[in-house]
C-alpha cells in the first residue's frame, strides 16, 4: 500500500479524502457508548472516495481495523482508476482535409516540416519545390507550430526534430494502413525525389549476406 501512495499523487489525495470520512466515522463510534458485554462483534467499514465513483469496504475485529482496511481497498481502487486514465489512447485529430484527400486518391503525400528561419529549412523547402512537377505527389510544407494538425502522420514516425522530411506510400501500394518514412536535416532535389521513388517502390526486396 506504500508503494502506490508514493507512486501515485492521485491516490494521495483519496487517502487525504477517506480519512477524513474515517474521521467522522471513529468519532460516531466512540460516542456510540460502551461495549456490550459478552464479547465485541466484527465491525464492517465503508469508505467513499469524493469525486470518484470508488468505494472501499472491510470488516475487522475493531472499527480501527476495519476502517484500515477499507481505505486500503480504496487506495486500490483509486489507483486503478488513474492507471486506466493514463493509458488510455488519445486519438489524434483528423488530418487536414486536402492531405486526406491526396492520400485517398492515391497520391504521394509528402509533408516538410520547418521552423521559421533555419538554414537547412529553408534549403529543404527549395528542394521540395521541384516535387511539383511529379505526377500524382502531393507536397505540403508545414511550419512546426502547425504539426498538431499532422498527428496522425508524425506521431506514427516519432518526428523528434526539424527540418523533418515525412513521406508517405500510395494507398493502393499499403494495402489500405497508412505507412511513411521520415529523414531529417538538410535535403536536395536529389535525396527528396529518392524518397518519393521509395515510397512507390513495389517490386522484390533482395538482402545481401557476404561469404
Amino acid at each position: 500500500m506504500r508503494e502506490k501512495l508514493n507512486e501515485n499523487p492521485i491516490a494521495q489525495v483519496a487517502v487525504v479524502l477517506v480519512l477524513i470520512v474515517a474521521a467522522g466515522f471513529m468519532l460516531l463510534k466512540a460516542m456510540g457508548g460502551e461495549e456490550e458485554e459478552g464479547g465485541i462483534a466484527p465491525t464492517e467499514a465503508t469508505v467513499a472516495v469524493e469525486g470518484t465513483g470508488v468505494t472501499g469496504t472491510a470488516t475487522g475485529a475493531t472499527p480501527g481495523e476495519a476502517v484500515e482496511g477499507a481505505i486500503e481497498s480504496a487506495v486500490e481502487g483509486v489507483a486503478g482508476e488513474s492507471v486506466s486514465a493514463v493509458t488510455s489512447p488519445v486519438p489524434a485529430p483528423p488530418l487536414p482535409k486536402p492531405v486526406r484527400a491526396a492520400y485517398a486518391a492515391g497520391q504521394t503525400v509528402v509533408l516538410l516540416i520547418v521552423r521559421d528561419g533555419g538554414i537547412d529549412d529553408r534549403l529543404a523547402e527549395q528542394a521540395v519545390a521541384g516535387l511539383g512537377s511529379v505526377p500524382d505527389t502531393a507536397v505540403f510544407v508545414v511550419p512546426v507550430h502547425q504539426v498538431a494538425h499532422y498527428a496522425a502522420i508524425t506521431l506514427g514516425v516519432d518526428v523528434n526534430r526539424v527540418p523533418a522530411l515525412v513521406v508517405m506510400r500510395p494507398r493502393d501500394l499499403s494495402g489500405g494502413t497508412p505507412e511513411a518514412s521520415v529523414t531529417y536535416g538538410f535535403q536536395t532535389p536529389q535525396s527528396v525525389e529518392q524518397a518519393v521513388r521509395d515510397a512507390n517502390y513495389d517490386g522484390p526486396t533482395v538482402s545481401y549476406h557476404p561469404e
